[in-house]
């Protein structure tokens, strides 16, 4: 019962030891187990665990599931099902659920017997982490999960059946023992399959000294094992190529990189006679490629094929692809340019340009809006208070979209935002587990007032689980990104609005704190938003509904 990617065998020479701990019972797997949605995250190096109930548990996750699949996140969704001997005979929840996850998972299985868990697991553990990294399902029918004489008193069998029935039950097939402690039996320990990097590293050193204005793109894809985050960083100064970054990788450079560049992306790409791809994919957040010159060379690197050609000879076209490690193939291109130094002028330049964008942005917070608070400037006042242990979650459209442009992690793997799939409602699921796998980090929420809708009940499981966290929600009683296209389209903004609820009063009555932050409260803003850091500090999930008004910024931003 077993479909999709298949790993190397666990005793192939291609997988050597790991240096982390196992996944599943290892100390840094995050595990959120949710009897409906359980969006799945994972920010440790290894791979996230979600366990939910069988049939209506088990559809809830779909969604998750494809975000993890295309945030490229290695997830493994464990998932209840009938027993295997009431299948097809109407049993509680009983549906065929493998269907579902086969066009989303690199693993699909069903355990059948006792003795297939503990193989069954590793093998999705492995495929979870080998090459692209992704979800995989295993779903444990509820009679692999209790000793033989529950299952046999649940069946009321006054003895054992005759005919095709009796010899399943009396064969060696059939569980008759409990399930064992997995975190007792000691796994051992296996390592990703690194993808290699093959000799055209040599050519893109050629390619990459020969440029005078080189830029690039870093995705998610480089925060991966095996290379860790800090010789990356390194490796990157080295090079002193302006960069781009996206996704798991924001922060990589820290907050003030003479290297990181921001702003006017797409004017620089126009410019640029030579770009890296690394990790990063020509979907919509690229135009599918529109924004490359076609004067550009293009190098791309991605652990998956088709993800690296994405529109490529529609409307870019690379010159070298290599399918690798993308960490790993800017370690073997810092080591193969030592003695490479990028034109200065160059890299100032866009320097200068992102910061005239950023003044301007400034500029821009200061603008009174018709109602409420400017969220330019609110998103300014949060930035300046963020503590160095903090972590940020984005989920929502319009106001995350314009803190995108805003505030600044402190550093690599310390930005949880919904990716490539822009799933709404990522927020509390994403929180919890972030706060559970670093407790001592300052965890954000950045919400807008449509997103929170999704998880605004998940507060009654930070109480619960005593996992303090901060929810900031841009509250401009409206689905804004939605508005932004369907006003100037269809000259109405039918269904598009909404109320300024007290959210605040919402999280209190969930057991949390809530703090209001209106027009009223400028002035004290930035108290406003120490109190809720204080009673977060104190064990107190806290909410700070921020009403906010309309600005210009972003005018006509639309991703389709």
């Amino acid at each position: 019962m077993q479909s999709g990617f298949q790993p190397p065998a666990l005793n192939c020479p291609l997988f050597p030891r790991c240096l982390a701990c196992p996944p599943v019972c290892g100390k840094d797997a995050v595990v959120h187990i949710c009897p409906s949605v359980g969006w799945l995250l994972c920010i440790a190096g290894t791979v996230g665990v979600a366990a939910v109930t069988a049939g209506p548990g088990v559809t809830n996750t779909v969604t998750a599931v494809k975000n993890a699949q295309m945030a490229e996140s290695p997830v493994l969704l464990i998932g209840g099902a009938a027993a295997t001997l009431q299948k097809g005979r109407g049993a509680l929840q009983d549906i065929e659920q493998l269907c579902l996850f086969k066009p989303l998972c690199k693993f699909c299985a069903s355990v059948r017997t006792v003795r297939d868990i503990v193989p069954t697991l590793r093998r999705a553990i492995a495929a979870a982490q080998f090459g692209t990294p992704g979800p995989v399902f295993v779903e444990f029918p509820i009679d692999v999960l209790y000793p033989y004489y529950l299952v046999e008193k649940e069946l009321s069998f006054k003895e054992t059946p005759r005919g095709l029935l009796g010899g399943v039950i009396n064969c060696d097939c059939w569980p008759c023992q409990a399930l064992p402690s997995l975190c007792t039996d000691p796994w051992p320990c296996q390592a990703l399959m690194v993808l290699p990097i093959c000799v055209q590293v040599q050519q893109c050193v050629e390619l990459v000294s020969r440029a005078k204005k080189p830029v690039m793109l870093l995705g998610s894809q480089v925060t991966l094992p095996p290379t860790p985050v800090e010789k990356l960083r390194e490796a990157l100064e080295a090079l002193g190529i302006p960069c781009f970054l996206g996704g798991m990788a924001r922060g990589m450079l820290g907050r003030d990189s003479p290297l990181h560049i921001r702003q006017n992306r797409r004017e620089v790409l126009k410019e640029a006679d030579l770009v890296i791809l690394a990790g990063t994919v020509c979907d919509f957040r690229l135009s599918y490629g529109c924004v490359l010159s076609r004067r550009s060379i293009v190098i791309a690197i991605n652990r998956d094929r088709a993800q690296m050609l994405r529109n490529s000879d529609v409307f870019w076209k690379p010159r070298v692809a290599i399918q690798g490690d993308a960490g790993s193939f800017l370690l073997s291109l810092s080591q193969g340019l030592k003695s490479y130094s990028p034109p200065q002028d160059w890299a100032t330049s866009l320097k200068d340009g992102d910061q005239r964008k950023e003044k301007a942005n400034r500029e821009k917070s200061k603008e009174p809006t018709e109602q409420h608070l400017n969220p330019l400037k609110l998103l300014h006042h949060v930035d300046n208070l963020l503590p160095e242990n903090s972590l940020l979650v984005l989920d929502g459209g319009d106001f995350v979209g314009s803190a995108a442009y805003i505030v600044r992690p402190w550093g690599p793997l310390r930005w949880l935002d919904p990716g490539a799939f822009g799933t709404l409602g990522v927020g509390g699921g994403f929180a919890l587990g972030a706060k559970l796998c670093r407790p001592d980090s300052e965890v954000w929420i950045l919400y807008g007032d449509g997103s929170l809708g999704y998880s605004i009940m998940e507060f009654d499981t930070f109480v619960r689980h005593k996992t303090p966290v901060i929810a900031l929600v841009g509250n401009d009683a409206c689905w804004s990104q939605i508005s932004r296209e369907q006003v100037p389209l269809l000259g109405s903004n039918v269904a598009c609005g909404l109320a300024y609820v007290d959210y605040h009063l919402v999280a209190e009555g969930l057991g949390g704190k809530g703090f209001l932050l209106s027009r009223q409260d400028e002035a004290c803003m930035d108290n406003i938003v120490q109190a809720a850091q204080e009673a977060c500090r104190e064990g107190h999930p806290t909410l700070i509904n921020a009403l906010i008004g309309r600005t210009s910024f972003r005018e006509g931003s639309i991703s389709v």
